[in-house]
């Protein structure tokens, strides 16, 4: 029982994830152009074939740009928000656009993705969290707090795809404005090594064993530093940085004996305000 996973881009030029069982599979987010996908899928042995339906987490071209022609070349059902579909300007056949509501799963096959809110600025974010074969994987990325959304979801997951986007220091002594450190860093920008360490450290369950370090920036973060922070905590998870570079390799994530048994987490009657901002930000 198991599923797999990767990440074919991972960073503000350009953001895919792929979550498959080896007959269906799904992309959430499509920032890379087309004929890219086709080529990172191709070098790790995936097919194109097998993607079934594509996740917009929010309209931010990098998450967005290369989902025309994909849709279009693949007839691929695109599922994303209404708002997200307006703000984020995509040209896409009216049948090829499928609504969806957080906490309400949508059916892929045998694959089961909910949607839940995040915070972020843009018009209306969400993260996913994907079950399929008594597996649960988690994609929280684009998130400027850990809010309870994030913490509940992110207790359920074999493994995550989780944003460590910034080094707290190197943004502070980087180059960038001030006004654009402090968004970044203001709770609707993106999450720091620290507070992705500390969604880890806190809430992992003892049965995550991989952990995909995502969106790390360009300017202000260090591959080699998030890997070394993160293997020091990790306690049997493997820790994988997603480059913004190339693809990872795909990894089999398994549903262990000790494991609970995985389902979709249930809504609870937390009451998160989110305060939508619709500015385009590229964050390095």
């Amino acid at each position: 029982m198991s599923l797999f996973i990767a990440s074919l881009n991972s960073g503000s030029n350009g953001n895919c994830y792929y979550v498959g069982n080896g007959q269906e599979a799904i992309l959430v987010d499509a920032g890379i152009s087309c004929r890219e996908t086709e080529r990172r899928m191709s070098r790790l042995g995936l097919s194109m074939q097998t993607v079934k339906a594509i996740f917009v987490s929010h309209e931010h071209t990098d998450h967005i740009s290369g989902i025309p022609v994909l849709a279009k070349k693949y007839q691929l059902p695109v599922y994303i928000t209404e708002a997200t579909h307006y703000h984020g300007n995509l040209s896409i056949q009216k049948e090829q656009v499928f609504a969806f509501k957080a906490y309400e799963p949508v059916q892929v096959g045998s694959l089961a993705i909910q949607a839940f809110p995040k915070k972020h600025d843009a018009a209306e974010p969400h993260s996913f969290i994907v079950n399929g074969n008594n597996v649960n994987i988690g994609v929280f990325t684009d998130i400027g707090s850990a809010c309870d959304h994030v913490i509940m979801h992110f207790k359920h997951c074999h493994a995550a795809f989780l944003e460590a986007n910034y080094d707290e220091e190197m943004l502070e002594k980087g180059s960038y404005p001030r006004h654009l450190k402090n968004r970044i860093r203001g709770g609707h920008g993106h999450l720091s090594n620290k507070q992705a360490l500390e969604v880890f450290t806190k809430h992992k369950p003892a049965y995550m064993s991989h952990l995909f370090l995502s969106h790390l920036s360009r300017d202000n973060n260090s591959p080699q530093l998030v890997q070394q922070l993160f293997n020091e905590h990790a306690n049997g998870t493997e820790i994988i940085v997603a480059s913004r570079f190339e693809e990872t390799a795909v990894y089999r994530v398994q549903a262990t004996q000790d494991a609970v048994p995985a389902g979709l987490p249930v809504k609870t009657e937390m009451q998160v305000k989110f305060r939508p901002s619709y500015t385009q930000l590229r964050l390095w």
